[in-house]
């Protein structure tokens, strides 16, 4: 069985869903599999709220459409102490992402707003005093990369080179990690026939040598991420994390959609969680453990696009697990999380349920 908790392996708690559980029954849910770190996509009261006390670290969300207004010092001040501030400490609030693959968009203008949104955010939090304790960054998907093999040749594509560099000063200045959002499951629906499946998945196969360092990559993901830091290296900046915000495997998908299966989705996030059980580094940094968020919690029925975007969660809305990958969660049934108040004596029956039937 995998045992992920106390690892630092988070999950990302997405909501694009109308049959999902309540926070409060989530809560017990991510306590009785031991995880301890949780990313949102907004600053949800009622989640923040139903996980009070309850010593999970959260990542909250500024979306896209927030950015223009946290440019401004009196917004952005004025979202802090209305979204932030009434959580904290109850609630152990400890990074804002200001936007999400905001370069994506192909919208010059929304990029000029990325930077100053995260200092005007960040200097808001310095007024506050909360500065130490609540860090900002924004998260990339790897289309940044203009090339990513070898790992050690990764670069940011030119034309984002003029909003990359003062963003990587910024994360330089105020010690922030800068976050990927990183799918080799993409790379294997594109092009099947000759992304070697077993490499994506962490299986074992000889793997790829990158020519310039001579390192061996047995897997995809972490050349990923030793290709981001290259191309930041390239930027002239050697004291930055790279972190991977979203990474996973859709366990269903369309006809066209190589790869997306049960099976796929299991190996894919089993063998990931055994890495990151082994504080494995990647092969360029050997000594730092692999930081990652995977992708996601609960299948979200309401997301657009092909069929995998709906089929990435760990669990169905109900609690069962897509597939077995020996996480053993509790979903309490809806009568008995009814009150956030019953969060912490049904964990607590919980455990003493279990200790008894062990000692039968």
């Amino acid at each position: 069985m995998v045992q992920i908790l106390g690892l630092g392996v988070g999950i990302n708690y997405g909501q694009i869903a109308n049959n999902l559980p309540s926070p409060s029954r989530v809560a017990v849910l991510l306590r009785s599999l031991n995880i301890s770190r949780v990313k949102l996509y907004d600053a949800d009261p009622s989640v923040l709220l139903a996980f009070s006390n309850t010593q999970v670290d959260f990542i909250i969300g500024l979306g896209n459409e927030y950015l223009e207004n946290m440019t401004d010092p009196v917004k952005a001040q004025n979202w802090i102490q209305q979204r932030l501030q009434p959580h904290i400490p109850q609630t152990r609030i400890t990074c804002i992402t200001v936007g999400n693959e905001v370069f994506k968009a192909n919208d010059t203008r929304l990029y000029s707003f990325l930077l100053p949104a995260m200092q005007t955010v960040y200097d808001s939090l310095v007024d506050l005093g909360l500065d130490k304790e609540v860090i900002v960054t924004s998260a990339h998907s790897l289309d940044i990369l203009a090339n990513s093999f070898p790992p050690s040749a990764g670069s940011f594509r030119p034309d984002l080179a003029e909003y990359i560099q003062p963003l990587l000063n910024f994360h330089a200045q105020v010690n922030s990690p800068f976050l990927i959002n990183a799918y080799p499951y993409f790379a294997y629906k594109d092009s099947p026939t000759e992304v070697s499946l077993d490499y994506v998945l962490f299986q074992p196969n000889q793997g790829i040598t990158d020519p310039n360092t001579n390192l061996n990559y047995d897997n995809m993901l972490y050349a990923q991420v030793d290709a981001v830091y290259s191309a930041i290296k390239a930027m002239g900046h050697t004291n930055i994390d790279v972190q991977v915000s979203e990474t996973g495997w859709p366990s269903k998908g369309d006809e066209d959609e190589a790869g997306a299966t049960v099976e796929n989705a299991g190996l894919y996030n089993g063998n990931l969680l055994k890495r990151v059980e082994e504080k494995q580094g990647t092969p360029a940094k050997p000594s730092v453990p692999i930081d990652i968020h995977v992708f996601a919690l609960f299948n979200e029925n309401l997301k657009p696009g092909p069929a995998s975007e709906r089929n990435y969660g760990l669990y169905y809305p109900d609690g069962r697990p897509v597939y077995n990958i020996g996480l053993q969660g509790y979903l309490p049934d809806q009568m008995a999380s009814d009150s956030k108040i019953n969060i912490v004596p049904v964990f607590s029956l919980l455990i003493c349920v279990t200790a008894w039937l062990i000692c039968l």
